[in-house]
C-alpha cells in the first residue's frame, strides 16, 4: 500500500484524536476528496481508519505492553500512527508485518519525528512479535476489565450496561457491536414481495449481492457490489439506504392512508419518507436549515410528494399544531449508542455529564411535541441507543405523567421479532421499572440479539379527553 494512503489515515486520525468532526462525516468527506485513487487504496483508507478507532481501547493495551512509554504519555502523531499500524498487524493479515514497520518508521522521519524513528520501529517489531501472546485481563478476577478490553469498549460504559441488563446480555452486545453489518437497502413499501423478489434479482444481474432482511419484506442487505449511489434504481427513488430498526418504528406507529403524521425530529429523513409512502400528509421538521436541506434532497429524489418540510425547534411549542396529528414521530437526540457499528468514534464522546444533558433535552422536547397528537392519535417514542434511562424511563414518565396509555407491540412487530424480544427480556430480568403493559409498549432492540442496529421505539395512544 502506497506511503501517501498511510499518510491520509494518519492526518484523519489526528483530526479525530482533537475531536474536530465526528468519524462517519470525516471518513466520508477523505474518501470524496480522494476520490481518483483507486478503489483498493480507498478501501484500506477506510478501513484502516475505521478499524484503528473501532478497536483503539484494545490497541493501546497491547502497545502498552510492548513499550516502555505508555501511549497516553506519547506525543499525539506517534500514538496515532502506532495506532494504525498495530491495527495493520494485528488486523490486516494480507499485509506483510515488515511493509507496515518500515512505511510506519518512514512516516514518522517524514512528519518531523526522526528522532522517534527507532522507537516506532522497536515498538512495532516487539508487537509483531508478540501477536497472539498478550494476555487479556483475568476475566475472572476482572470481568469488567476484560470486556473493555476485549471488546475496546470504555470502561464506564461496560459498567453501565451490566448494571441494566446482565454480564451475560452485555457480552453479548458488545460483540455484536464489532459486528461488521452489511448496508441496509430499503426499496418502496407497499408493493408484493414479488416486485422486492423482481427488483434485487435485478440488481444481482447488475453485479450487487443482496440478502433479504428477516423482519420486512422490503429491506434487503447489500452484502457485496458498487456504491450505493450508483446502484440502478437509486437516483430515481427506488431505492434508498435506510437501517430495518428506523422501517420498524414507523411501521409500529400504525400509520393510515387518511393520516396527518408530524416527525419533529425528522433529520435526515428516512422514517419521514417512508411515513409519506402510508399516510395522506407528513409534516417533517427539524431544528435548522442545513438539516432541513438534508431532508429536502431526499425528498426530491424520492418524488415524497406528500412530504413537506419545515425549520422549528422541537423544544418551542406550536400552538397551530396543536390536537392536529394522527401520529406524532418523536425520534428524539439521544447518545447514539446503538449504531456505534456505524459511527465508530460515539464510545469515546460520550460521557456521564452528556447522558444527563441529553435526557433533559429529551424530556423538554416530549413536554413540548405530547400536545400534537389528537386524543386518540399515536406518539411513537424513538432512539438510536441502548440506555434504560433515555429509554424505558421515557415510557415510564410518558405513560404515568402525560394522557397517554400504552400500546402493545405485539401485532405490530414481526412475529421473529417478537419472539427474540421476549427471549431477551428473559435474560435480561426485570431491571427497567416497567409493569407488563408498559413492557409491551416498547422493544429495545440489540446488536448481538436482534439483526438490525440498537435501536428502541415504544408506541403510545393519547386518551380521549
Amino acid at each position: 500500500m502506497a506511503e501517501n494512503s498511510r499518510e491520509i489515515v494518519l492526518d484523519a486520525l489526528l483530526v479525530l484524536e482533537r475531536g474536530q468532526e465526528p468519524s462517519h462525516r470525516l471518513i466520508r468527506s477523505v474518501l470524496d476528496k480522494y476520490d481518483y485513487l483507486e478503489s483498493r487504496e480507498k478501501s484500506f483508507i477506510k478501513r484502516t481508519i475505521e478499524g484503528t478507532i473501532e478497536r483503539q481501547i484494545e490497541l493501546d493495551y497491547d502497545l502498552d505492553h510492548v513499550s516502555s512509554v505508555p501511549s497516553g504519555k506519547m506525543k499525539p502523531l506517534i500514538r496515532c500512527l502506532l495506532r494504525m499500524s498495530a491495527y495493520q498487524l494485528l488486523y490486516m493479515d494480507h499485509i506483510p508485518d515488515r511493509a507496515v514497520i518500515n512505511e510506519a518508521v518512514n512516516l514518522a522521519g517524514k512528519r518531523g519525528f526522526r528522532s522517534l524513528k527507532g522507537f516506532v520501529n522497536g515498538v512495532l517489531r516487539n508487537l509483531s512479535r508478540s501477536k497472539g501472546k498478550i494476555p487479556l485481563p483475568d476475566g475472572t478476577k476482572e470481568f469488567e476489565t476484560f470486556l473493555s478490553v476485549k471488546y475496546s469498549m470504555p470502561l464506564w460504559l461496560v459498567k453501565l450496561w451490566i448494571s441494566e441488563y446482565g454480564r451475560e446480555v452485555t457480552e453479548r452486545l458488545l460483540e455484536g457491536l464489532l459486528r461488521t453489518y452489511p448496508v441496509s437497502l430499503r426499496f418502496v413499501s407497499g408493493k408484493p414481495e414479488t416486485y422486492y423478489r423482481k427488483q434485487a434479482k435485478y440488481l444481482a444481474q447488475a453485479g450487487a449481492r443482496l440478502a433479504p432482511c428477516p423482519y420486512l419484506p422490503y429491506v434487503y442487505w447489500l452484502e457485496q457490489g458498487e456504491s450505493v449511489r450508483q446502484l440502478a434504481g437509486f437516483k430515481e427513488g427506488k431505492v434508498t439506504v435506510q437501517d430495518v430498526s428506523s422501517a420498524l418504528a414507523v411501521e409500529a406507529a400504525g400509520i393510515r392512508e387518511t393520516d396527518l403524521v408530524l416527525d419533529v425530529c425528522a433529520a435526515p429523513g428516512g422514517k419521514s419518507i417512508l411515513a409519506a409512502e402510508k399516510a395522506k400528509q407528513v409534516i417533517a421538521r427539524d431544528v435548522s436549515e442545513e438539516k432541513a436541506r438534508l431532508i429536502q434532497e431526499y425528498q426530491y429524489r424520492m418524488s415524497a410528494d406528500r412530504l413537506q418540510v419545515q425549520v422549528h425547534d422541537a423544544t418551542v411549542f406550536d400552538t397551530s399544531l396543536e390536537e392536529k396529528a394522527d401520529v406524532v414521530l418523536l425520534d428524539v437526540p439521544c447518545s447514539g449508542l446503538g449504531v456505534i457499528g456505524k459511527k465508530r468514534d460515539i464510545k469515546y464522546r460520550v460521557t456521564p455529564e452528556r447522558f444527563k444533558s441529553l435526557e433533559e433535552l429529551q424530556r423538554r422536547i416530549v413536554d413540548s411535541c405530547w400536545r400534537y397528537v389528537k386524543p386518540g392519535g399515536t406518539l411513537l417514542y424513538s432512539t438510536c441507543t441502548i440506555h434504560i434511562e433515555e429509554n424505558e424511563a421515557m415510557v415510564k414518565y410518558i405513560a404515568g405523567c402525560l394522557p397517554f396509555e400504552p400500546v402493545s407491540l405485539e401485532e405490530a412487530l414481526p412475529g421473529k421479532l417478537w419472539e427474540e424480544k421476549q427471549e431477551l427480556k428473559a435474560l435480561c430480568g426485570d431491571r427497567t421499572g416497567l409493569n407488563p403493559e408498559e413492557q409491551d409498549a416498547c422493544i429495545q432492540l440489540m446488536p448481538g440479539y436482534m439483526e438490525c442496529d440498537g435501536f428502541f421505539f415504544a408506541k403510545f395512544r393519547r386518551r380521549p379527553l
